[in-house]
Parts: C-alpha cells; sequence; structure tokens
C-alpha cells in the first residue's frame, strides 16, 4: 500500500508541476514544466491516503461505496487515484494505463480544454465539487438516504469544517435511518492549515474534538498519521486500516441490531478524524522557507521553480524522491503490486453507480391528476388554496412510492405552514433520536426531511438527486435565499454535467416556493423577499426554469411537469393562502403548455386589438390584474382590455435567447402590437421582467409594477398599496397609458386613487381590509 500511495502522490504532484518528461526519464528542466503552475497540493497526501484505505476497505468487504470529497481542491489526488484505478481509461482510452495515458493526464490537468484545477462532474465518482466548502457533509447524507447497501465515506476538509453549513450538517445523524438507508462515515481532514492561517481544528487536542463531535452525537476516533512519509518504520496505512476496519464493524453493528428490530436509541454511528502533516511528503524547507506541516503548502509550493535553479533542483529532488523508477515499468505501467491495491469493477471508488446517479434514475408513478382537481364552474368563484390542493397529490405520490423510497421532501420544518401536511398522512418525519417532549408525524422511515437549516436541506436533496433519485424543497420565498450559492454552484454542475458525454441525466432539482412576501401578516418586511427569482434567472437557459401558476390547478400541472423534468433547477412559486381558482384542470394543462396566454374570458379587446394589456405573473397579481380588468369593464366598457397571464416567466424572452421564449407572433397574441401599451404585475422584483423582455422590440412599453422592498406587519390591500400594486393602481396605469387624452379616463384615475387612499385610512381605524376587497368574485 505504501508503493500504491507513492506512485497516486507522485503522479498528483506530476499533474500540478509537469507537461512533459512526466517520469523523470531524464534530468528535469524548465521546459518540461507547465507555463502557469495551478493546484492545490496541500490536501492531496490525505486524499490518497483515505483512498488508499478505502480501496483496501473495499477488496476484504466488497461494500459499494462512494467518496464524497469535501477539499476539491485536492483533485489532482482524486484524478491519480482514478488513473491507477483504470476508471479513467476505461471512460477515456486516452488516459490509459501506461506512460502515454499518465502523459496526458498530466497534461490536461489545469491546461486549457482540460481538466480544471478542483472537482468537477467530467470526474468519474464525483458527485460535489467541492469548490465551496461547506456542502459535502450534508450531500454525502443525501447520497446515503434509501441506498441501504451504500457506504458514503466523506472527507470534510478542517477549513471546511468552519462553515456553518458544515456545523449542521453533522446532525444528519439524527434523520439517517440504519434500516432503510446506507451509511455515512465522515473522515475530518485536520491537517492544520488554510490558505494562510491555521484551523480551529488544527488547534485543539485531541480530547476537545472528541468532546466536539460526542456532543454531536458521532462516535469519534482519532488517527494520527503526522509522522515522516518516507520513514520505513512509520506505517500510515497500518493505522488508516485499523481505523476504517473498527469503523466498518461499528456501522455493521449498528445496522444488523437495526435491521433486526431492534432500533438503536441513538445510532451510534462512528467518525475519524485523521490528523496528517499539511503537504506530507515535501521537503521540510527549501531555501529557508519551511514547506511540509505549514500553510505554504497548501497551493503550488516551490511557485518560483521556473526562475530560480535552486527551487528547481529541490523539485526535481522531491519528484525523485518517490522513486517513480521503481513504480512503473519501462512503457510507464504501474506495477503489478500497485493494480492489486485497487478494487476491480463496479466496485471501484470511480465506477459506483451512484456517482452517475442518472443511469439509476427511473420515472416517479405520478398520480393522475383528476381526482385532485379543483372544480371551477366559472372563473374565479370560491376560494381554494394551492398548496393545500398540491398537498393530497404529493401524499399520494409518496404511497405510490413507499416500496422503490426514491422520492423525498426536503423542507426547513415548513410543511404544516405550507399547507402541505397531507403528505404527513403517508409518510412521516424522519426522526431517530428520542424526543422527550410531544411531537407529531415522528418515523425513523419518514421520508419527509424537516431541519431549520436551508442548507442542510438542500445539501440533502442534492446528494440525493445525483445518486439517482427524486425531490421536492418547499421553502418560505424569503429564505430560500439563503442557499443562493449552493444553487450557483449546482447550476456550474448541471452545466458541465451536461458536456460530459458519459453522465447521464439526473431529475431536476425542484422548488417551491409558499409563504410569499406579499400575505405575510404574522411575519412583516423581514419575510419579504422575491430576490430568488432574480438569481435564477442569471442560469444557463438550458438549465434555469420560473413558473408562476395562477390557481391551484395549474399548480398541480406545473408540479406534474417539474417531476418529469431532468437537469433542471425548477422555481415555482405558489400561494397557501385561499384563492380564487381560475382555470378547469384542462384549461390549466392548456395554459401551462403554452407558457403565456391572452384570457379571452377576461378581457374586453372582443378579439381585436387592444388599447392596453393588463399583464400578471403570480398568484396575487393574477387577482389584482382582474379585479382591474373587471373594475374598468364596469366603468369604461368601451376600452379594449386584454388581459394577459405569464405562468412560465421564460416565455418572456426571445426564443433565441431562451427555448421557451414565445415566437413574435405569439408574443404579439399576448401582448398586441409593438406600439400598445402594457401594464405588468409583476409577483417579484421589476427588474426581473425587464431582464427578461431585453431583446424584444420596443421593451419599454412595458409598465412593470411589482414589489419595490417596502413592507411590514399590515393588512394584504395595504401592503399592495405601499407597493404601487392593488387593482386600483393597476387600472389607474391602465388609464393613463392609453393612447389619446379623455377626460373621462383622468376622472376614472383620479375617483379610483380617492378610493384606494381611503380604503387605507379606513384599514387603518378597523385593522382590516374591507370586506369588498377580501372576497372579490369576478362576475
Amino acid at each position: 500500500m505504501r508503493r500504491y500511495r507513492r506512485a497516486a502522490d507522485f503522479t498528483a504532484a506530476a499533474m500540478i508541476f509537469l507537461r512533459d518528461n512526466v517520469l523523470l526519464r531524464e534530468p528535469l528542466r524548465v521546459e518540461h514544466l507547465k507555463p502557469r503552475l495551478l493546484g492545490h497540493w496541500g490536501t492531496c497526501p490525505g486524499i490518497t491516503l483515505v483512498h488508499a484505505g478505502l480501496n483496501g476497505l473495499i477488496r476484504s468487504t466488497g461494500h459499494r461505496t462512494l467518496l464524497v470529497t469535501g477539499p476539491g481542491h485536492g483533485a489532482p489526488a482524486n484524478h491519480a487515484n482514478l488513473w491507477l484505478e483504470g476508471t479513467h481509461a476505461d471512460l477515456d482510452p486516452a488516459l490509459s494505463r501506461d506512460e502515454a495515458g499518465l502523459a496526458e493526464l498530466v497534461r490536461r490537468f489545469s491546461w486549457p480544454g482540460g481538466f480544471p484545477s478542483h472537482l468537477s462532474p467530467a470526474v468519474p465518482g464525483v458527485i460535489h465539487e467541492g469548490g465551496e466548502l461547506g456542502y459535502a457533509l450534508s450531500t454525502a447524507f443525501g447520497a446515503a438516504m434509501d441506498r441501504p447497501d451504500l457506504l458514503v465515506v466523506c472527507l470534510v476538509g478542517d477549513g471546511e469544517a468552519e462553515t456553518g453549513p458544515t456545523a449542521a450538517a453533522w446532525h444528519g445523524s439524527k434523520y439517517l435511518d440504519p434500516v432503510t438507508g446506507g451509511a455515512v462515515l465522515p473522515i475530518l481532514h485536520d491537517n492544520g492549515y488554510k490558505i494562510s492561517s491555521p484551523t480551529q481544528a488544527g488547534s485543539m487536542s485531541d480530547e476537545e474534538l472528541c468532546a466536539l463531535y460526542r456532543g454531536y452525537g458521532w462516535v469519534p476516533q482519532i488517527v494520527d498519521v503526522r509522522g515522516d512519509y518516507f520513514a520505513p518504520e512509520f506505517d500510515a496505512d497500518a493505522l488508516v486500516d485499523a481505523a476504517l476496519r473498527d469503523a466498518w464493524e461499528r456501522i455493521r453493528a449498528v445496522q444488523d441490531e437495526a435491521r433486526l428490530g431492534h432500533r438503536p436509541e441513538r445510532p451510534a454511528w462512528p467518525m475519524l478524524v485523521l490528523r496528517s502533516r499539511k503537504g506530507w511528503g515535501l521537503p521540510p524547507e527549501v531555501g529557508g522557507k519551511a514547506l511540509e506541516g505549514t500553510f505554504k503548502a497548501h497551493q503550488v509550493p516551490l511557485e518560483g521553480v521556473h526562475d530560480d535553479p535552486r527551487q528547481l533542483a529541490a523539485l526535481e529532488a522531491w519528484l525523485r524522491s518517490y522513486r517513480p523508477e521503481e513504480l512503473f515499468d519501462a512503457d510507464g505501467r504501474p506495477a503489478a503490486d500497485i493494480l492489486g491495491c485497487c478494487p476491480t469493477g463496479d466496485r471501484r471508488l470511480g465506477m459506483v453507480a451512484e456517482a452517475n446517479g442518472g443511469r439509476l434514475r427511473r420515472d416517479l408513478p405520478l398520480p393522475a391528476l383528476d381526482r385532485f382537481a379543483v372544480a371551477v364552474p366559472r372563473p374565479g368563484q370560491g376560494r381554494v388554496g394551492a398548496t393545500p390542493t398540491l398537498g393530497p397529490w404529493l401524499a399520494e405520490l409518496m404511497r405510490a412510492t413507499e416500496h422503490s423510497r426514491d422520492f423525498r421532501i426536503m423542507c426547513p420544518d415548513e410543511l404544516s405552514s405550507n399547507k402541505l401536511d397531507a403528505v404527513l398522512d403517508a409518510t412521516g418525519r424522519a426522526w431517530q433520536w428520542p424526543v422527550t417532549g410531544y411531537a407529531e408525524h415522528l418515523d425513523p422511515a419518514g421520508r419527509v426531511m424537516e431541519v431549520l437549516s436551508e442548507h442542510t436541506c438542500q445539501g440533502w436533496l442534492q446528494g440525493y438527486l445525483l445518486t439517482g433519485r427524486h425531490g421536492l424543497f418547499p421553502c418560505y420565498e424569503a429564505f430560500v435565499s439563503i442557499v443562493d450559492s449552493m444553487v450557483n454552484q449546482y447550476a456550474k454542475f448541471l452545466k458541465m454535467a451536461g458536456e460530459v458525454p458519459w453522465r447521464a441525466p439526473v431529475a431536476s432539482l425542484n422548488y417551491l416556493l409558499t409563504s410569499e412576501g406579499w400575505r405575510q401578516e404574522h411575519n412583516g418586511y423581514s419575510h419579504q423577499g422575491p430576490g430568488f427569482i432574480n438569481n435564477i434567472l442569471t442560469k444557463k437557459a438550458d438549465a434555469a426554469r420560473v413558473y408562476l401558476p395562477p390557481d391551484a390547478n395549474s399548480l398541480l400541472v406545473t408540479m406534474a411537469h417539474c417531476l418529469t423534468s431532468t437537469n433542471r433547477i425548477n422555481v415555482v412559486v405558489a400561494g397557501k393562502n385561499p384563492s380564487p381558482p381560475w382555470l378547469t384542470l384542462d384549461q390549466a394543462r392548456a395554459h401551462c403548455r403554452a407558457g403565456a396566454a391572452a384570457w379571452d374570458w377576461a378581457g374586453s379587446d372582443r378579439g381585436g386589438p387592444p388599447d392596453v394589456v393588463l399583464a400578471c405573473a403570480g398568484n396575487v397579481p393574477t387577482v389584482e390584474t382582474l379585479a382591474a380588468a373587471w373594475m374598468l369593464r364596469r366603468d369604461l366598457p368601451d376600452l379594449r382590455v386584454r388581459v394577459t397571464n405569464i405562468v412560465d416567466l421564460l416565455t418572456l424572452p426571445p426564443p433565441d435567447q431562451h427555448p421557451h421564449g414565445l415566437s413574435d407572433d405569439e408574443f404579439a397574441a399576448c401582448f398586441g402590437a409593438d406600439d400598445v401599451p402594457v401594464v405588468f404585475d409583476f409577483h417579484g422584483y421589476p427588474s426581473a421582467i425587464h431582464e427578461c423582455l431585453h431583446g424584444r422590440p420596443n421593451a419599454t412599453r412595458f409598465h412593470v409594477r411589482g414589489y419595490i422592498e417596502e413592507g411590514t406587519t399590515t393588512t394584504p390591500y395595504d401592503l399592495l398599496a405601499s407597493n404601487g400594486v392593488t387593482r386600483h393602481d393597476l387600472a389607474i396605469a391602465a388609464l393613463r397609458r392609453v393612447a389619446g387624452s379623455c377626460d373621462h379616463r383622468a376622472e376614472l384615475a383620479d375617483r379610483y386613487a380617492r378610493e384606494r387612499d381611503g380604503i387605507r385610512a379606513d384599514l387603518r381605524r378597523t385593522g382590516q381590509d374591507p370586506d369588498w376587497i377580501t372576497n372579490w368574485e369576478w362576475t
């Protein structure tokens, strides 16, 4: 195993520095070096030590194992191990296990058109890039859920361990079911330093670290390998092997006991703390500058090697200290004993099926919508909540996947608040630990994951999706932005995965944003924030989708569509409060297929060219827009008003900017000719609509209203008025933008303004909106 590690570490170091003479067949010269030295050496020896240990464990147990590497900047180590086990060659014959393949691997690393400096979807075995720190452990837990025969080993860097998301993720052991799920074995890689300063873990004693992780509920074990890399008497591999086998036995004991019907009260899952030297194997110092065991080993040691002959000589001496001539034959093939250290077939860490989860994905058995749809005798009759309508359908989906166990809901403790609690009739809230007080719907095998950490929910869901399953992330709209950065990274992962020919598509990441800002009577300004939509609009057109279903039936249709899609990030914004239903199920299907359409029954343009278009996107904006159209039809029947509703926000860009973009004719059918004014009431920030309309002819004719950061705890109408989006404001805007002057239109606009102001004055006295506003119905 020591020879295996020497071969892997040599290969990793060569990837950072060399572009030629990769086996040092001749003296090292400057022209053999890459012109730009990019990468991170400091964590590589530790990654290889873990990889080698896992190879041994897999060979002896045959257990399927997935490695999630938190310190993804240590990619050279992952590549080296994947090359030695033959996975690289299996997926790309140019990376054959000989000198030509090694030269190609070394050349490609951090090279234009080659592999990036961090892990990426182009690297076999990878479901987590590890570029942005904090999410490896939650991703590992998601991968282990509902995979009872899978061991997920998660390498957590000691820098990453300082992040808030990682601190929350350690509690995943309180949710992972030892019966229906696999196991997560975290390994904290404590090499003492970040990029330029000590880590918290590196400054803690063994006793302090053990106390910390015991407090989280783990059984920690310290594995100290801070000996001399090259000393024959120091056997780091034996230490790691013993620790891994002890952890494996503990994992099997927990699972066996639980699967025999004796669930432990507090599952005693093991974790390891691997204490190593930063940049292990480097010279202790070069030119008076300390290297091994310091933060100066974090990225590229010997960065002046192009210009400093002493550093060039030190680099050559370091690389030769691995004695590559003993490890590779005349053709550059690794020695037989080195290759013998690797598992074979799909037991290799790079070839475990879950690492390319799209190949395992199966379509969900979606329930038929008809049984759950709302009857709509006429538009706007009655009141029904969109998410309370969706809840029973999701519950039926939970029942339909009871045996396949490939669908979960990850939610920050908000399922009941978001009126989706019907799901709890079909499955419980996952929970393993004892509860001292009152609780409802807890179930060790439950498939609703509720934790007050959006980061953890996101990581769980990413791990679950990327290993071949399906899921939904309901969240308060204002707080989903906590995961803005995570969704940015996931969008990059999807984009790059789509460019890798052997990566199969995975189920889409589906957000259901509820508790929308327009109805936050219990919470107020802090809970009003629709900016997640703006972030999603920055993503690649082949991944980003934003849907704003206007009522309950359109939410059913939208969610069914999202749960059949792949490689997408779907954002669905829906209300939970009672609201008018506008569309029958068949009408909702047609509307959602179109993405945007004029509602002829609501307009007064009588099929001819309109004087003005009232457009809306979102549940509350739809109500206010239709109320405005109703007022104008009542008070100014000769005004030709077209009412257009947008359910798919990305129908607005031109078709050359987004595949869902409406054609010119379709756009005109929705919004009239290029000289027709459009008053657009949008659920979120107006800037999102302006961004979508960029490239459309005469986009300045669109006068967009939306949330403009005015909010407090007040009545629904008052909040709308604060942002200029009541039915009165929309009707006034339409009257003032119709071409030509008209005293009657001006008088009507003034009347509407007085009526609006009177309502606001009254509600300040009564504390509530007038009934004729709250319970208005379309007639």
